[in-house]
């Protein structure tokens, strides 16, 4: 029998919330609902009726990425800033969900997943029957975007290294450690807010988006300060908010990603771009029961990744 571990997983129950959308400032009805084993991530706008009213929470899904992260159907119907929800569903070991929002943005509740884990524990999750599977990277890719560039290579581990530089004593240069097949995504990551700097926001604001941006869903940076009161949540907050970044939409693969992430200054752009190359080359992945790949990282690899700093 295949372990509960490695076994495909949905929420016990339905649960419900509502928050902000970010770019919108209106309020939104969001729920979360079990769903059968191979279901994936359903999104499902309940404010448009029928079939067009579905939405596959997949990386070919994606059609923007500009401040977030935006799924559109073939009826053009899109749910944007999917991303954080999508990291909590990663960390949480959620394969199938059926999501329901009642309109084209999911809410940004406190700018981090740490709501949404919260969520999830509140509905619980149990096992089901399917074996739980993976993508196993076979060889690498490399792609950039700007100054952005990711690549993702053959490990047997689950593991993401993110490099980040800004010219503020706030973030600075930083490097970040990450194995996701640790239990460290609640505590390490989650909790790391989006952030944003005070003359971006109000641009952004006098152009109509970043309606429901504030300080109480995103660090705020002027110059070498933070304006939120009571400051960072961890020192290197934006480091890991990148990196949570990197698990949502890494999780629009469909699976669990066994690899070696590297991200120098990732962005959304760059993390769909990756995925797009990656399956585009039918030799440079495969599908492998998750169990599979477990006992390959249990025997280990003589050359392990190079590591930044690990995270805490």
């Amino acid at each position: 029998m295949t372990p509960a571990g490695h076994r495909q997983h949905t929420l016990k129950n339905s649960i419900y919330c509502s928050g902000t959308g970010l770019h919108s400032g209106v309020k939104v009805a969001l729920s979360l609902h079990p769903a059968a084993p191979d279901t994936g991530v359903v999104i499902r706008r309940t404010d448009i009726g029928g079939a067009d009213a579905e939405i596959r929470a997949r990386y070919d899904q994606v059609s923007d990425t500009r401040l977030c992260t935006t799924v559109t159907n073939e009826a053009g119907v899109s749910v944007a800033t999917v991303e954080h929800l999508m990291a909590a569903f990663a960390g949480c070991r959620l394969d199938n969900v059926i999501v329901e929002v009642n309109g084209p943005e999911l809410p940004i509740m406190d700018g981090s997943a740490e709501p949404f884990v919260f969520l999830i524990d509140c509905a619980g999750v149990v096992a089901q029957s399917a074996p739980r599977r993976a993508i196993r990277v076979l060889k690498t890719v490399t792609v950039a975007d700007r100054a952005s560039s990711a690549r993702i290579e053959p490990w047997t581990g689950s593991t993401m290294n993110i490099e980040l530089e800004f010219d503020t004593a706030v973030i600075g240069k930083k490097s970040l450690y990450f194995d996701m097949l640790s239990d460290s995504f609640r505590n390490g990551l989650s909790r790391a807010r989006t952030f944003g700097f005070l003359h971006e926001v109000e641009a952004l604001q006098a152009a109509g988006l970043a309606r429901g941006g504030s300080m109480e869903n995103a660090v705020v940076i002027s110059g070498d300060t933070v304006l939120n009161e009571g400051g960072l949540r961890f020192e290197d907050e934006c480091a890991r908010h990148k990196a949570l970044d990197c698990v949502g939409d890494l999780y629009l693969a469909g699976a669990p990603i066994i690899g070696h992430f590297h991200g120098v200054r990732p962005g959304h752009a760059v993390n769909n771009l990756l995925l797009r190359q990656l399956f585009a080359d039918p030799n440079a992945w495969e599908i492998v029961d998750l169990d599979e790949a477990v006992d390959m990282f249990e025997i280990g690899n003589e050359h392990e990744p190079r590591r930044s700093a690990a995270l805490a």
